[in-house]
């Protein structure tokens, strides 16, 4: 005969554990296998000797960094060029006139790492800097400028693109293009930055634009090369000018475009050459 008393004791026992069981959460934690989105918005802007990635910031709350490759095509092989923590990178080995491609990834503290960013970022870093033109009439020596050179030259130089006059009877600055040269008026900008491609149309049909402070002007060099200026100040016999310079011949990226267009195809750069029609001298009339 079974001892009764051992039994009401044991379903005792068994009562209070379930009943324990039943109050406590139970919290199993499995491995993370899911990859952070991959960053969005990614543009580049162009700077001398130096390229900067932008990019939307990643919301994951276990994000870790972002990784950046570089490659020489949008389909091409990237290779890893850094690793930052913030949405910004600064790549500093790049050469003026080559053409660097970009895209970049996100990773997160259990290393799993999303997939590279979708658009193809494209840039041509080039040189830039400021250069003061004097009028050809008073400083014929300090007058024109040498794009390829970044150089002030005379205004009448074989290597002169462009060159400055005072012409008295109007009263106004001048900015005249040496043979083969091609200029237009971009209009009034903020910020040098604002002019970022060279248009394949609009060029002005006299060969020389006036000086309004504030204004971009874009031009084509002769030997098929763009480039970009500001009027940053006027004096009296003389201008101040922001300057860019596209070594890369027939490329017309000044600067990149913003985020709101990513280049996402590669025939968005303008790559053109320079045709017998624009190697005519325009007319000198004022």
């Amino acid at each position: 005969m079974k001892n009764i008393g051992q039994h009401l004791l044991k379903l005792t026992l068994g009562l209070s554990l379930n009943l324990f069981n039943l109050g406590c959460e139970r919290n199993v934690i499995g491995p993370d296998y899911d990859p952070p989105a991959a960053p969005r918005g990614v543009y580049s802007v162009t700077g001398d000797g130096q390229v900067t990635l932008y990019w939307y910031p990643n919301a994951e709350k276990d994000l870790d960094g972002y990784d950046v490759y570089r490659g020489d095509s949008c389909a091409g092989f990237y290779y890893l060029i850094g690793t930052t923590t913030s949405s910004s990178f600064v790549d500093l080995d790049v050469i003026n006139g080559e053409t660097y491609y970009y895209a970049v990834l996100a990773f997160d503290v259990h290393g799993n790492e999303s997939d590279l960013s979708y658009d193809c970022i494209f840039d041509t870093p080039r040189p830039e800097g400021t250069v003061t033109l004097y009028d050809f009439n008073q400083y014929p020596n300090d007058a024109g400028f040498d794009f390829s050179q970044e150089a002030r030259v005379a205004w009448n130089s074989v290597n002169a693109d462009i060159y400055l006059e005072y012409f008295v009877p109007d009263g106004i600055f001048y900015i005249n293009t040496a043979v083969g040269v091609d200029i237009q008026d971009f209009g009034y900008v903020d910020n040098f930055d604002n002019v970022d491609f060279a248009p394949n149309q609009g060029w002005s049909v006299l060969g020389y634009v006036e000086v309004i402070l504030g204004h971009a002007y874009i031009i084509w060099t002769a030997d098929n090369h763009y480039a970009k200026i500001r009027v940053e100040n006027i004096g009296a016999s003389s201008v101040g000018l922001a300057w860019a310079y596209q070594t890369d011949p027939g490329n017309g990226e000044l600067k990149p475009l913003p985020p709101s267009v990513t280049n996402k195809e590669e025939d968005k750069s303008i790559s053109t050459s320079k045709s017998t029609d624009n190697l005519i001298k325009r007319g000198e009339i004022k």
